[in-house]
């Protein structure tokens, strides 16, 4: 009996002992289950201890790091574009000039011939400009010369084709044939696509604003004369030919920069016949208007040879730009000879615009002489503009004599000086 007992109990201690064994074995579990491990716990959330609040260990508040400075933010690399403004002076048509450039065969002018020695100059022009000083206004009226012009439609043809895409046609002689010689000329100039300013057919046509665009960079262009030689504009027309008003020249400049022309060219017909210098009102004028905001100024009128100058100055927006002032660049072709009357020049000017900042600026000018060589192989003349430089480097015309090389030799070098006495 007390045996039985003794054995209960051993088997009871025995169980005891396994369940405590149990119990001490998966207690870790029991506590570990309810606590998510750190990268288990929601993004805001405290996570819960498992030690006793006197067991927890407190943490070190850390120091709030200085924010760091970021790198200055580099300017970008400004884009340039480019762009070659060339223009050239008086186009004017003399009888002499006509009977050796007529085909009988065709009953048609050629004037092409004319101009064949600069048309690669001409090529490498982005805006190529001439300033048309005769109207072209139909064989029913005659063909005729000084005083009171009037040349064949086939001089814009062969304007065309040399190159020009500009003409300028505000001067003393735009009137010489009345109104419907500046009607039938710039019928004449729309027909052969060549845009031009200075003479209108309408209010409306003159208060159109000449703007041409040339890679990336628009040029707007404008053309004033100092008179019609005292034929009086018809009453009630002012439109027909644009005369000098340095207001509305400033005005108008104003509109065509509000129209979005990022340069200006303004062709003035002024000064004094055959006078080689520039006079007081030229100068003056030319330069109030590059204050103003012009950009170039193409002078023309003297039929000789004038300075030019570069002005320094500032945009709109306080750029510092430079404004090329041409007094006058002379006869480009013609039937004048002597005192430098049958000199004219080509300038060519590499215009750059910042294509970041909008601004525009000259960065390079070079003149080209030019000089109109007359020559008789029959009854009529012969006209060819020569580029004076390139002529006498090559030195292997056949058309023209020692003479002719020994004459150039002399001019080039007055040209030169007369060209820089205001640089």
């Amino acid at each position: 009996m007390r045996r039985n007992r003794h054995r209960k109990f051993q088997v009871t201690l025995l169980l005891l002992s396994i369940i405590g064994l149990l119990i001490i074995f998966f207690m870790p579990d029991l506590n570990d289950s309810g606590a998510l491990p750190a990268e288990q716990i929601p993004a805001g959330t405290a996570a819960t201890s498992p030690l006793p609040p006197k067991e927890q260990v407190q943490a070190t508040p850390t120091a709030t790091p200085e924010p760091t400075a970021l790198p200055p933010t580099e300017e970008p690399e400004p884009v340039y574009a480019d762009a070659v403004w060339m223009a050239v002076g008086d186009v004017m048509m003399h009888k002499p000039q006509l009977p050796g450039a007529y085909d009988k065969k065709t009953k048609r002018f050629d004037f092409n011939p004319f101009f064949a020695h600069v048309k690669p100059i001409l090529a490498q022009g982005d805006f190529v400009i001439a300033n048309l000083e005769t109207p072209m206004a139909g064989a029913d009226l005659g063909y005729s010369g000084y005083p009171l012009f009037n040349a064949p439609e086939e001089l814009g043809e062969a304007l065309k084709a040399a190159g020009f895409n500009l003409i300028t046609n505000a001067n003393n002689h735009s009137l010489d044939q009345g109104e419907v010689g500046i009607l039938r000329t710039l019928d004449s100039l729309k027909t052969v696509g060549l845009p031009s300013t200075g003479t209108a057919a309408s209010q409306d046509e003159a208060d159109n604003l000449l703007l041409t665009e040339k890679n990336g960079i628009v040029m707007g262009l404008l053309a004033y004369t100092y008179g019609t030689n005292g034929i009086k504009i018809p009453e009630g027309k002012p439109y027909l030919v644009s005369l000098i008003d340095e207001e509305k020249i400033k005005a108008d400049m104003h509109r065509l920069r509000e129209a979005g022309a990022d340069f200006i060219t303004v062709s003035l017909h002024f000064g004094t016949e055959y006078q080689i210098t520039p006079n007081d009102e030229q100068k003056r004028l030319a330069r109030s208007l590059v204050a103003a905001g012009a950009d170039i100024i193409a002078g023309s009128h003297p039929h000789v040879i004038q300075p030019y100058e570069v002005i320094e100055t500032t945009d709109e927006n306080g750029h510092a730009k430079k404004g090329l002032i041409i007094y006058s660049m002379g006869n480009f072709i013609s039937n004048q000879r002597g005192d430098s009357k049958d000199y004219g020049v080509i300038f060519k000017v590499n215009i750059r615009k910042n294509m970041t900042d909008g601004s525009v600026d000259i960065i390079d000018v070079e003149s080209i002489p030019t000089w109109v060589h007359r020559y008789k192989p029959d009854q009529s003349y012969r006209y060819r503009v020569l580029p004076v430089e390139e002529t006498i480097a090559a030195a292997n015309d056949p058309l023209l004599t020692e003479a002719d090389y020994e004459v150039l030799q002399k001019n080039i070098l007055m040209l030169r000086n007369r060209l820089d006495s205001m640089k």
